[in-house]
């Protein structure tokens, strides 16, 4: 499984931007799909995620500014971020919960991962 993150670059404080991250390769489901995000010195927190049947979570940072939403046919999660602030520059990296199947000897066998996106930046600067 690989993701593919793209969206990310500068954009001046109370502007917006908008990320997306698809999955590709033997993905029989996606429960979780998610956004993280790592500023330098510190460590990676979670920005919003969303499981499969829509419900969504976000850190307290970020609510009412960022929505997160995914395209299940595309198998692709997006994070619309609005009202940036400086503090949100950061590398974002998107996750997902995921799982596989395999056919083998007249059997189907299931696996489920955690995946990492190669991470985008997101810098908010005037």
């Amino acid at each position: 499984v690989q993701l593919q993150a793209s969206g990310g670059g500068l954009v001046q404080p109370g502007g917006s931007l908008r990320l997306s991250c698809a999955a590709s390769g033997n993905i029989f489901s996606i429960n979780r799909m998610g956004w993280f995000r790592q500023a330098p010195g510190k460590q990676r927190e979670l920005v919003a995620n969303i499981i499969s049947g829509g419900s969504t979570n976000y850190a307290d940072s970020v609510k009412g500014r960022f929505t997160i939403s995914r395209d299940n046919a595309k198998n692709t999660v997006y994070l619309q971020m609005s009202s940036l602030k400086p503090e949100d520059t950061a590398v974002y990296y998107c996750n997902i919960d995921a799982r596989s199947r395999t056919y083998k000897s007249g059997s189907y066998y299931y696996s489920s991962n955690d995946y990492w996106g190669q991470g985008t930046q997101v810098t908010v600067s005037s």
